[in-house]
């Protein structure tokens, strides 16, 4: 790996359970392949420069910022309903305990408490994404829990003290969905494509606003986006978004991806980039 330059963080969409192994069952229309393409160009742009990985997935909420100390984590098929063989994937990605002790000390070092746990392997909104970007399992990953609560405040100040991390080689990648809304999504409702298209047109124009504070600013007033309690009933999978955009610090995000999955408008984001 040639010299570090400051790597930039990104917001991505995981789609729904382990679709890259069985997207023939999703159907032709359903909008994966555009993802999975998305996917594996992010990897192969910023695979020689990794040297670590830190993942924030909506699917890992704790009491307090808790970060995965395990060398060799395992997986947790936290999802229900699918084919056997969705159950017997492996991505033997090692942990790294260094990077897991480094930020806590940056999350220390901002006034912000965190715990620490060994045994809960990689959820689907890490492994997902990761299998496809990085097939290779071979970058090390942490993963980082959100906070219960879900503030978007606390949550920047979670990405803001990580900001550190990307000038030594660790690239913080938020996964989530930028529309959540199960009921939707399986009601076929033709209103959904309406308020999600409004609603990630708007996410666009605020990660996108040049002023970093006007930026922070936008987004923790998300839920008086248009459409935003629509495609967000709880807020999970768009908080790991705030984590991305307060590691940016100054630096200005774009959306980068836009997409449909199942009739929704998706979207991923990048800052520093």
């Amino acid at each position: 790996m040639g010299s570090i330059r400051k790597l930039p963080t990104y917001y991505l969409p995981h789609g729904g359970g382990p679709w890259h192994v069985m997207k023939e069952d999703f159907g032709p229309d359903s909008g994966y392949d555009a993802l999975e393409a998305y996917l594996v160009a992010l990897g192969r742009r910023h695979g020689g420069e990794v040297s670590s990985i830190l993942m924030v997935s909506a699917h890992w909420e704790e009491p307090r910022a808790t970060l995965h100390f395990g060398a060799k984590p395992g997986m947790f098929f936290d999802y229900g309903g699918f084919p056997e063989h969705a159950y017997r994937l492996s991505y033997p990605a090692p942990g790294d305990p260094g990077l897991a002790e480094k930020t806590e000390a940056l999350l220390r070092g901002a006034g912000i408490g965190s715990g620490r746990e060994t045994a809960r392997g990689y959820d689907h909104g890490a492994f997902v994404p990761l299998m496809v970007a990085f097939p290779a399992a071979a970058i090390p990953v942490v993963q980082l829990s959100l906070v219960e609560g879900l503030d978007p405040a606390a949550h920047f100040a979670l990405g803001r003290a990580l900001e550190p991390l990307r000038s030594e080689g660790t690239l913080i990648l938020g996964s989530g969905m930028s529309y959540h809304n199960l009921r939707g999504l399986l009601s076929g409702s033709p209103g959904v494509a309406e308020s999600s298209r409004r609603f990630d047109d708007w996410l666009a124009a605020a990660v996108a606003l040049a002023d970093p504070e006007a930026r922070r600013a936008a987004l923790l007033e998300w839920e008086k986006a248009p459409s935003a309690r629509e495609c967000h009933p709880r807020s999970e999978h768009l908080v790991p978004l705030f984590v991305a955009a307060g590691a940016a610090g100054a630096d200005p995000g774009r959306r980068e991806y836009s997409g449909r999955l199942m009739g929704a408008s998706v979207s991923s984001h990048v800052f520093g980039a």
